[in-house]
């Protein structure tokens, strides 16, 4: 059904490509670490000072109003550099717990992720989330212990806290001398070599000391006597106790190579981006509902996995993030949009450097473009040049949390109509229009997503409107084979039932408890708590 003929072109563009997230809980440092690998790989010249959460000037990768406000990322960025010769596609991701569902689609789009862990305050609980939804894909990671310049947790204490919680194996690829006043420098385990550390440094190609021995007295002159016999006798217990860097079980998510950085200070980054590039995988296979799809396959495939709407306010745009799986992306393409059933033409493509955007001409399988879209495309939607594909594990979760929402101008109907179907395209949350009634309720996986859905709809559409709690905190969509059995149940439920911004049908109720009584009392009905996306 796919080519068999590998093209040597495609192959070698694949090869070259990583793309990648970054996972953290929130203040562990995400937002500086992926400007730090921006400044590293030439993509900006100067980073943004990002200090506690007020923002001096907005970091590169935040570009919504609320988050320069509050100093958190609430939307994913998508950014693009090259590094050594490697074409790099960087996602951040909100690290803030109530925008975790953006982030978990976000997951299904990369072949690996940087993890940044606290050296203060070890594995954080949004972080054990995340981690969670990487190992339902065995998604490989490494993992950067930040902060060193501070004092926090001994090595091994981190170790310890890692393989417990996270139930993923740690093994050194740099190892800290030193920390917070006594910090003197990161030692590179496989390139045996020292890097000296000093505040704020600016990375140059020739940093870094050679210390082909560790009995070579210039290390005591460089850091200390007693910090070069520590040294010393870390690097040999590592050696005797810790298992070596195996890259099978990398690749399949049991095991982490570790480093250690300041990255506020641009300390430690380097020589973990040195080790990304050559360890992180290439695009690899993607699932399909029908079939694997290979990235070297000739024929084009891409799937959305987020839809942004203003990222440029002069413009009230919509961007559909787009990852491309196979085959090779040219400018006025034409493509099949297999949920609609249409052609359509691939004519303004572009990529990212946080809010600067490129025209593309060419796209590669791992590489993320951004297309216009006027409101036909939705997440998890499958694009190809032929197959009729549909790419699977991009999730939509239950909301937890639901409000009413008030309109302050009556006027404005149709804007706050407008302005709330968008933001659901987004993800971000989710509407639903009861059977009864004309309420407009909001529902999200974390409630700072009411407070960001108000200040959008002010900023972006010109709508005055607050929110007020309602009894509702349980949200299910229903199904049943049975055509009459579910006529029956909308009629005895009505009050319970909304229909959702894609018109699934959905059952909200006050608590798991009248949940499991009305699941006993309607045995055929199913009950999900996910779904995939346009896919019940």
């Amino acid at each position: 059904m796919h080519s068999k003929t590998i093209d040597k072109t495609l192959l070698k563009e694949i090869n070259k490509r990583r793309t990648f997230a970054i996972i953290s809980h929130p203040d562990a440092g995400k937002t500086t670490l992926t400007e730090k690998l921006l400044l590293f790989g030439g993509a900006i010249q100067q980073a943004g000072a990002v200090k506690s959460r007020k923002i001096a000037r907005a970091a590169t990768s935040d570009f919504l109003s609320i988050e320069q406000e509050r100093g958190i990322s609430v939307s994913s960025s998508v950014m693009k550099f090259n590094y050594k010769g490697y074409e790099i596609n960087l996602l951040d991701t909100p690290g803030h717990k109530d925008f975790s569902e953006d982030t978990y689609r976000v997951l299904t789009a990369v072949d690996c992720a940087i993890m940044i862990i606290d050296n203060a305050k070890g594995v954080e609980p949004q972080t054990q989330k995340l981690m969670e939804v990487c190992r339902m894909r065995n998604t490989p990671i490494i993992t950067f212990i930040n902060k060193l310049d501070r004092e926090g947790m001994e090595p091994l204490d981190i170790f310890e806290d890692i393989e417990d919680k996270l139930q993923i194996e740690c093994v050194p690829l740099s190892w800290p001398i030193g920390m917070g006043k006594r910090f003197k420098g990161v030692y590179n385990l496989g390139k045996k070599e020292l890097g000296i550390f000093s505040p704020g440094y600016t990375p140059k190609d020739d940093d870094g000391v050679f210390i082909d021995d560790l009995a070579d007295p210039r290390l005591d002159e460089m850091i200390s006597e007693t910090q070069a016999e520590q040294l010393r006798n870390d690097v040999d217990l590592i050696n005797g106790a810790s298992e070596p860097f195996d890259m099978d079980l990398y690749l399949n998510g049991t095991q982490t190579p570790v480093f250690f950085g300041s990255a506020i200070n641009n300390f430690g980054v380097r020589e973990m981006l040195d080790a990304f590039v050559e360890i992180a995988p290439p695009p690899g296979k993607r699932h399909t509902a029908t079939r694997d799809v290979e990235p070297h396959e000739n024929e084009f495939s891409g799937f959305t996995f987020k839809i942004q709407a203003n990222m440029d306010p002069e413009h009230r745009d919509r961007i559909a993030f787009f990852r491309i799986c196979s085959g090779k992306f040219t400018k006025g393409m034409k493509v099949r949009h297999h949920r609609i059933g249409k052609e359509i033409k691939l004519s303004n493509a572009t990529i990212f450097m946080a809010q600067e955007r490129n025209n593309i001409e060419e796209a590669y399988p791992g590489d993320i473009i951004g297309i216009h879209n006027h409101g036909t495309i939705k997440i998890g939607d499958t694009f190809t040049s032929k197959e009729p594909l549909k790419f699977l594990g991009i999730p939509s979760f239950a909301p937890e949390h639901f409000r009413r929402v008030i309109l302050k101008d009556p006027l404005k109907a149709k804007a706050l109509h407008k302005g709330l179907v968008q933001l659901s395209e987004e993800g971000a949350i989710q509407v639903f229009s009861p059977l009864l009634g004309n309420l407009h309720i909001v529902g999200a996986v974390g409630v700072l997503q009411f407070d960001v859905t108000m200040a959008r709809l002010k900023a972006e559409y010109n709508v005055n409107a607050s929110y007020e709690t309602i009894d509702f905190s349980v949200a299910r969509w229903v199904t049943c084979e049975d055509e009459k059995m579910l006529k029956e149940f909308k009629k005895k439920n009505e009050s319970y039932l909304t229909l959702d911004s894609e018109g699934w049908l959905t059952f909200l109720t006050t608590s798991e408890y009248q949940l499991g009584f009305t699941m006993e009392e309607w045995p055929q009905i199913v009950f999900h708590k996910t779904r995939e996306h346009n896919q019940c």
